[in-house]
């Protein structure tokens, strides 16, 4: 593999058969199993005081397939059960990284039980597994078979692991991780703010205004249908179990459009631009407000992760905003800070006299400020107009 560059997942739909289809089941259950006796003896050893380490756990996974009552286990790739094993050590580190305050971001809440309830289930197979793709592009995977693939684009390396995900709409997709070389792009003169909304998704500094998709609005009337449909069928029953397909299918539909799309304008700007500005947002603080609805069906958080990965894999410059910044506020021109604006006022004129459009106008200060900011990181004495 490559020294350099960044690691890359490359999802492609699987369509196993029918007998490779209850292999899965066995292993996804294996793997399930494997995950929650640990996590059980993790538990036990800390209410006793101690720790039980990971080379322990991995002896007794050994020593429970060949036990009267787990040998079922080694019917199943015994790399996947060691990954099952890893799935929960990583989630402990960045559990107890969390709590002591070493790992940034949101809190990690400690490992629960797998349930077999959940409908999303995956195993993961290392390169020790010996998977590979077969001379006739199909995916060979150990103790399950070649099971065929729908190949969208060619990997661009060869893939240190694969995870097959099957999802709550009842799909298959393997996901392959690659290391990708940097491709930067020409280099542009533009650079661009970008002010994320609701009524219109995103209006950039230079004028652009993206328009929202809006696509689980637009989907309402058959999600609802959907719902309505599975609400009247008993529980248990087979009829209940077809009508919940059909509405993990309708989600997925939703999600997969609104990837799409996000792809796309992403993309498209991280071409156009070479340094990209947007305010850090409190995405999840507003998924709590009467406008929840709303702000998950937008993607921001999606997006913005997009834009950010996508500028380091080609050479653009990316960086967020503070979110107390007052874009909003804020006169582009004379660089006045008026009072909080409701939501409905969309236009605004300052002292100065100068009329400003809301959204462009927080779209400009934010990409002075990220500008300045930049500048500034570089030794220069930068301020942001007074």
């Amino acid at each position: 593999m490559l020294s350099s560059g960044v690691q890359l997942r490359y999802n492609f739909r699987l369509y196993p058969t029918v007998g490779q289809q209850v292999s899965l089941a066995k292993a996804f259950g294996c793997a399930r199993v494997v995950f929650n006796d640990a996590l059980s003896a993790r538990r036990e050893a800390f209410a006793a005081g101690g720790r039980i380490s990971d080379s322990e756990l991995s002896k007794r996974l050994t020593e429970a397939k060949r036990a009267p009552e787990r040998v079922w286990l080694g019917e199943v790739s015994s790399v996947v059960l060691q990954q099952a094993l890893a799935d929960l050590n990583t989630a402990y580190r960045n559990f107890f990284a969390s709590v002591t305050g070493n790992r940034k971001g949101a809190k990690v809440a400690a490992p629960r039980f797998r349930s077999r309830r959940d409908h999303r289930q995956s195993i993961r197979f290392t390169r020790n597994a010996r998977f590979a793709v077969t001379p006739g592009a199909k995916l060979r995977l150990p103790k399950i078979g070649d099971v065929a693939v729908r190949w969208s684009r060619d990997l661009p390396s060869e893939p240190s692991s694969v995870t097959i995900v099957k999802d709550a709409a009842g799909r298959y997709f393997a996901s392959f991780v690659v290391q990708v070389n940097d491709e930067p792009l020409a280099p542009v003169a533009s650079e661009v703010g970008i002010d994320l909304g609701l009524t219109t998704f995103a209006v950039l500094s230079n004028g652009t205004t993206i328009t929202s998709p809006r696509f689980l609005r637009r989907a309402e009337r058959r999600l609802r249908k959907a719902q309505q449909s599975l609400s009247r069928k008993d529980k248990g029953s087979a009829n209940r179990a077809k009508a919940r397909i059909k509405v993990a299918k309708a989600h997925a539909r939703v999600a997969d459009t609104r990837r799409d799309w996000a792809h796309k304008q992403s993309t498209m700007i991280i071409g156009d631009n070479q340094a990209i500005y947007v305010e850090d947002l409190c995405v999840k603080g507003l998924a709590r407000t009467r406008l929840a609805k709303s702000v998950h069906d937008a993607g921001w958080g999606m997006f913005t992760r997009m834009l950010e990965e996508k500028a380091h894999r080609y050479g653009r410059t990316f960086a967020k905003i503070n979110r107390w910044f007052p874009s909003t506020q804020m006169c582009s021109v004379c660089g006045a800070v008026g009072g909080r604006k409701p939501l409905h006022v969309r236009e605004w004129t300052c002292a100065c006299g100068t009329t400003h459009d809301r959204d462009l106008n927080a779209a400009i200060n934010i990409l002075a400020a990220g500008q300045a900011e930049r500048l500034n990181a570089c030794g220069g004495t930068v301020s942001l107009p007074a």
